[in-house]
């Protein structure tokens, strides 16, 4: 009597598995994660604990032992600096990261452009495929000027042409 033994093995193993779903929630969290947030958050409360302590000062001196109006006093003014620099914290975060991304981007073009630059010294191929792409750059700038005064001198033309015929 012969018998076979079908054992299944994983086609996978469960550390890869628990890794490579580590890797995907890293993913999805960084790209849910927005910088400026957290940014404009720190800055409204920079602006605000300014205002508290300056409140805090005024307080002091004019209060004279009424704490408890002290105590009102710097809390509306808390309150009312959130409502009143929420939005302009968020609008200077935003800025300032879309500022830094766009100082991160030139800094990596010109990074790039001079290890380009580097290979090219030393590549012959690529130092021409630098001189091809040079040269139809300034030839598509000239078809462009060339196509901008065509433009313009038609109408000159076209007037002067009809003054022409109706002339003769």
């Amino acid at each position: 009597m012969t018998s076979f033994v079908h054992i299944e093995y994983p086609t996978t193993h469960p550390g890869v598995e628990r890794f490579q779903s580590l890797v995907a929630a890293a993913a999805e969290f960084r790209k849910n994660f927005n910088g400026t947030k957290g940014l404009a958050g720190v800055l409204l409360a920079a602006m605000v604990s300014a205002l508290v302590v300056v409140a805090d000062q005024l307080a002091d001196t004019w209060a004279e032992g009424h704490l408890m109006v002290a105590w009102v006093l710097l809390w509306v003014v808390a309150f009312a600096a959130i409502a009143l620099l929420a939005p302009t914290s968020k609008r200077f975060a935003g800025s300032l990261v879309r500022a830094l991304d766009a100082w991160s981007r030139r800094i990596a073009r010109e990074r790039a452009d001079a290890r380009l630059w580097e290979l090219a010294q030393t590549d012959f191929r690529v130092m021409a495929d630098l001189r091809a792409a040079i040269t139809r750059a300034e030839s598509d700038t000239d078809t462009a000027t060339r196509v901008v005064t065509e433009r313009e001198a038609p109408v000159s033309r076209r007037s002067n042409a009809t003054r022409h015929i109706w002339h003769v």
